[in-house]
């Protein structure tokens, strides 16, 4: 059986081993992590492969360098418009190439975009906690953390033809995003959702796996601090006392007693995943009826895009 090892030169912050994530375990106080870009990871690994949710690297906007140190293995990146680097030669990202013993591969930030997938057409080794490789970033379950000096192992390797997805990028930034009022619009001061919906808002460095924080008007308790703790989803935009939102991702909390004022459309997630520090964005309302809908349309667009690449990455 073919294998490929890699030596981790260099990893920045927050890269690690992600894969469609572990949901169902709230209610023990695990939260379901997986990529904060669900929809780049699946096409990474479509075009070498594997599975949708089969285990990728994400790496964050501090950038990762992998020597190849054993054999040879085809990948795919995609996610942000990060440079790519092949023994000092650079490919373009959104594309399938192949990395052989005594090469060196750097994904450095570039003009867009925050997070970027390598998929490897193999069967990287990822330990595995409740089901998944996912890696919690706060305590290293799942996957694990990519640091420097470690090693990676992909097994029952395959070498593939180089090529560019003959798809149009899905990973743009999303600047213009959809929240439905709730579900604690009453433990606000009653101007404070009109703040989130008319304010000027940009992402702070104030971020990470677990949550994002936002720039912008002041959203005012009402008698919101001793409501009980609550479970929370991805998407909630929480406020704590100092009235500052709070946009949580895919290693949030699973409890919490802050109250949330909206909660973000799931297909906007990631989109807003991919927005960069001091990036500027804007809030729309959805009613509960007119979000159902909109998350209905977009489900079956995505898995057509889906089936769609499934059969690109086949010619």
């Amino acid at each position: 059986m073919a294998e490929a090892q890699f030596s981790v030169a260099f990893a920045g912050p927050l890269v690690s081993l992600q894969d469609a994530g572990r949901p169902g375990h709230l209610r023990f106080g695990v939260p379901a992590s997986g990529a904060m870009d669900r929809r780049s990871l699946a096409l990474a690994n479509i075009a070498v492969g594997r599975p949708l949710g089969a285990p990728v690297i994400e790496v964050s906007l501090g950038g990762l360098t992998l020597d190849c140190t054993e054999g040879a293995v085809s990948l795919a990146i995609t996610g942000g418009g990060f440079v790519i680097e092949l023994d000092g030669q650079t490919v373009a990202p959104w594309g399938v190439l192949t990395i052989r013993a005594g090469q060196r591969l750097v994904v450095r930030r570039g003009h867009w975009g925050a997070w970027a997938y390598l998929a490897f057409a193999g069967d990287l080794d990822a330990p595995r906690w409740l089901g998944s490789a996912s890696t919690i970033a706060a305590s290293g379950l799942g996957g694990g953390m990519v640091k420097t000096g470690g090693t990676l192992k992909v097994r029952d390797t395959a070498t593939l033809p180089d090529r560019r997805m003959p798809l149009p990028v899905t990973a743009r930034p999303r600047a213009h995003l959809h929240v439905v009022p709730g579900p604690q619009t009453r433990c606000f001061r009653p101007e404070a959702l009109e703040a989130l919906l008319s304010g000027s808002w940009h992402v702070t460095p104030q971020g990470d796996r677990m949550g994002v924080r936002l720039k912008g008007p002041a959203l005012e308790l009402g008698d919101a601090l001793q409501i009980p703790s609550e479970p929370i989803l991805r998407g909630s935009i929480q406020v704590a006392g100092d009235g500052v939102a709070t946009v949580l991702m895919a290693d949030h909390q699973t409890t919490g007693g802050y109250p949330k004022i909206a909660t973000m459309l799931d297909d906007d997630l990631d989109g807003f995943a991919q927005l960069r520090p001091g990036d500027a964005l804007d809030f729309a309302r959805l009613d509960p009826d007119a979000a159902v809908e909109q998350a209905r349309f977009h489900a079956a667009r995505l898995e057509a895009y889906f089936e769609h690449a499934k059969r690109a990455a086949r010619l």
